[in-house]
């Protein structure tokens, strides 16, 4: 039986932010929506979202980019879950992660927010800690740079040359997860980064 996942790409609205380290989740969804030939539409929840399947006859998938910053994901979130019917298991939150190295993936269910304030909001909006999360690395900044100024940067000139394979592996691993689970996408992205 084909079941429902809410694929949520965080991130802040708005062209200022667009090509910021911290809305990689965002530029995650608009590639899988590319790789389905969709486009995002408006939903009364607060986000642009684009329904689509995982593959022909697959579980669907309801991608999403909220329209909220960041830090207040979590009403939407949990909006969308109650309008299609998806439980928190299945509610998959695609960040930034200071703690992992540009280029690396890390997936894992449930555990703490890590001091990422998105997380932390749909953590408490769901009323559980225990959805899946798919972690893009953005790396820690150079020196003594404030991480608040570095996730709001755009990529730098050399992340950007790798950023679209970066984005599409980051996508492969969001599909992975939900076709064949979280232990199989953790053994095949885990090792590459």
């Amino acid at each position: 039986m084909a079941s429902t996942w809410l694929i949520v790409g965080l991130g802040n609205p708005g062209p200022r932010y667009a090509a910021t380290r911290h809305n990689v989740g965002q530029l995650v969804v608009d590639e899988l929506a590319a790789r389905r030939g969709e486009r995002f539409r408006e939903h009364k929840a607060g986000a642009r979202v684009v329904e689509t399947w995982l593959r022909p006859g697959g579980d669907k998938l309801v991608l999403a980019k909220l329209n909220s910053f960041m830090n207040v994901s979590g009403a939407p979130v949990a909006a969308l879950a109650r309008f299609y019917s998806v439980e928190p298991e299945h509610v998959v939150v695609i960040h930034d992660e200071l703690d992992i190295p540009y280029d690396s993936i890390r997936l894992k269910v449930g555990g703490g927010h890590g001091g990422h304030n998105g997380v932390r909001d749909i953590a408490r909006a769901l009323a559980t800690p225990e959805f899946p999360r798919v972690r893009a690395g953005i790396g820690r900044p150079p020196g003594r740079q404030d991480p608040a100024d570095w996730v709001l940067a755009p990529f730098g000139p050399t992340e950007r040359k790798t950023l679209p394979n970066f984005l599409s592996d980051v996508a492969d691993a969001v599909e992975q997860l939900v076709g064949e689970g979280l232990l199989a996408a953790q053994q095949k992205h885990h090792s590459r980064g």
